[in-house]
């Protein structure tokens, strides 16, 4: 795979009626000029004057016109089939909501951007255009080789990651869903992932339970006994520092996350509500298991306030700064993942 960590980060409109354009805006008004925004450029210009923002709009035709010194920001000009309106999401702009995505990744792959960065989207708008996909991640992962384990969701910020075992299903799903070697897989993918793009050599991963008290012996449910401590054992009979099942409601604070590098959780809610807490406008959602690199925000499209001015882009800067350090960490090293296989974590936790 080609990569180019010194090319431009692209970053998705999302969804058009949210707070995408405008964060991008303020992310530009707050110095970060590592992107360029994929969107209508008349719009784009529309909005910053309105916001009161004055940020300078260019527009570029390709990515290779990208320029790092320019001020402002750059847009690289989208025709909407309908004109957006601010919190009002319109199905008819789903195909090319996923044709921007589709084009970032191909991008991503050969090379014409160091990373991709996606704002966020509507599901439940681009599903009325056929779209079958949960979420971001799981269309991402189509769009990459299979790995085992993968694509997994990471929530990071400066504090805490976080990974889930299941992502998108509904919560009566979690139980059937969760398996020995959906675990195991899931957890080899991560400590893959930490120690290609944040370097840490030996990933102490700390496993969630299922149920209150990590099953309390059986009497609460028998999955943390059944399920997931046999992962937990096969793991550290690989090499791989994971310990657990653990309670998740003792798990998360201060003096707890001393002890483990990610938390690898059983469903979306049970990792994904302590990451908010901590830090809701830092976090970054960090796709692992493709053959390029994706950071998105972690919030939602904020329909509620879009077109106000409120929204707040730190977690946008985030993610465009942990795209490129990331996108520098494959550059220097092959991606241990490999092609519908699984991935060992063994080697440096001996």
């Amino acid at each position: 795979m080609a990569n180019a960590a010194d090319a431009p980060i692209m970053l998705t409109p999302g969804d058009p009626a949210g707070i995408g354009a405008e964060i991008a805006l303020k992310a530009v008004q707050a110095g970060c000029h590592d992107f360029f925004l994929m969107d209508d450029v008349q719009r784009i210009e529309s909005l910053s004057q309105r916001l009161n923002l004055n940020i300078p709009v260019t527009r570029i035709t390709h990515p290779s016109a990208f320029n790092a010194a320019a001020e402002g920001l750059q847009v690289l000009d989208l025709d909407w089939s309908t004109p957006p309106v601010a919190g009002r999401p319109d199905a008819a702009n789903a195909g090319r909501i996923i044709a921007a995505i589709e084009t970032g990744v191909e991008w991503a792959k050969n090379g014409t951007i160091a990373a991709l960065v996606t704002n966020p989207i509507a599901k439940a708008c681009l599903y009325e255009a056929g779209f079958a996909y949960p979420g971001h991640t799981e269309f991402l992962g189509a769009l990459s080789p299979p790995v085992a384990g993968g694509p997994a969701m990471m929530l990071a910020c400066d504090v805490l990651k976080v990974v889930p075992v299941t992502v998108h299903i509904p919560l009566v799903q979690v139980p059937q869903t969760v398996t020995t070697s959906i675990i195991v897989d899931k957890a080899k993918l991560v400590a893959s992932a930490l120690k290609l793009y944040f370097g840490i050599a030996c990933p102490r991963i700390a496993v969630c339970g299922l149920n209150p008290h990590a099953g309390e012996s059986g009497t609460m449910g028998n999955e943390d006994d059944a399920i997931i401590a046999p992962a937990v054992a096969a793991l550290q009979k690989e090499g791989i520092a994971a310990a657990g099942p653990y309670p998740a409601d003792t798990l998360f604070h201060q003096e707890a996350r001393k002890s483990y590098d990610v938390v690898l959780g059983m469903y979306h809610d049970q990792v994904l509500i302590p990451l908010k807490t901590l830090d809701f406008f830092g976090g970054v959602n960090i796709t692992l298991g493709l053959d390029f690199v994706r950071t998105s925000p972690d919030h939602g499209t904020g329909f509620d306030i879009a077109g106000t001015g409120v929204a707040k882009p730190d977690s946008l800067i985030a993610a465009i700064a942990t795209a490129r350090k990331m996108a520098k960490k494959m550059a220097q090293k092959t991606p241990p993942q490999t092609h519908g296989t699984s991935v060992s974590g063994n080697d440096a936790c001996q």
